[in-house]
């Protein structure tokens, strides 16, 4: 609708344990991309604890650029912007206004 060409991400992280690598993957709900422009978008029904919270922006805060990150929620909540730049939005926002990605 919007126009964008929208793909899941992986995001590859090499974590130093015992002296060991380990290799995990985050996966990213969608990347949505338009010419030069890029977000990164989670979807979460609800997130009702920091251990939630912390489970659906690890991908997120694992992304090494500058483009948009997003959290939509399936459930009415204010447009909020944490620390990390993290954008956390209802479903209904995302969907019923146009220009909601440049929040």
């Amino acid at each position: 609708m919007r126009g964008f060409n929208v793909d899941v991400g992986v995001v590859p992280v090499v974590i130093r344990q015992d002296g060991r690598q380990i290799r995990r993957q985050y996966e990213i709900d969608f990347v949505c991309n338009l010419g030069s422009a890029r977000y990164y978008i989670q979807s979460a029904y609800r997130m009702e604890n920091e251990e939630k919270i912390a489970q659906e922006e690890t991908s997120l805060r694992k992304v090494d650029d500058s483009f948009k990150k997003i959290v939509i929620l399936g459930e009415h909540t204010p447009v909020l912007r944490n620390e990390a730049g993290i954008t956390t939005m209802s479903i209904y926002d995302f969907l019923l206004n146009p220009n909601s990605l440049e929040w």
